[in-house]
This record gives C-alpha cells, structure tokens and sequence, in this order.
C-alpha cells in the first residue's frame, strides 16, 4: 500500500503531459541541456594551463605605495612609517 505501482506513474505522466504540454517539456529539457553544455565549457576554459588572467593575479604589485603624510615608497622598498616625535620607526 505504501508504494505506487506503475499505472499510478503513468497516470501523473499523463497529467503532467495534458497540463504542460509535450512541447513546452522538450523545450524545457533542450534548455538544461544547453546549461550543462555551457557549464562544461566554462569549466574546461577555466582549466586551461597559461590562462592569462592566472598569471596576472600571481605576479607581485608594482608601483608605488602611498604612505602616512602622503609619503612615498615603492612596492619592493617599503619601511615602516618614522614617529615623527623621535624619529625611530614605529613598532
């Protein structure tokens, strides 16, 4: 009692087919179908080895660094600001 038999699945199938249509449920397929091919190819073109963008994100900054007083410094050389009141870095 508990389970549905076949012809209780056959009767909502043909529910579902009169209510939607067996146009409107192919066309709903066709559409995950194209979602999934576009999920791949996003996937695989993320994947890709000497992506441009990857190496970009990996590469250190460059440039200059503004700091306190409107101070500059470059990336590679920056100190600790001085205490401008004794003139030791601050810690």
């Amino acid at each position: 009692m508990g389970s549905f038999s076949i012809w209780h699945w056959l009767v909502v199938l043909l529910v579902v087919l009169l209510l939607f249509g067996s146009g409107k449920i192919s066309g709903l397929m066709g559409d995950v179908a194209k979602g999934i091919k576009s999920f791949k190819a996003n996937i695989k073109e993320e994947e890709k080895p000497g992506d441009a963008s990857m190496a970009a994100e990996s590469a250190p900054p460059a440039g200059t660094i503004a700091g306190p007083q409107g101070a500059t410094a470059t990336a590679s050389t920056a100190q600790p600001a001085a205490n401008p009141a004794t003139g030791r870095p601050a810690a």
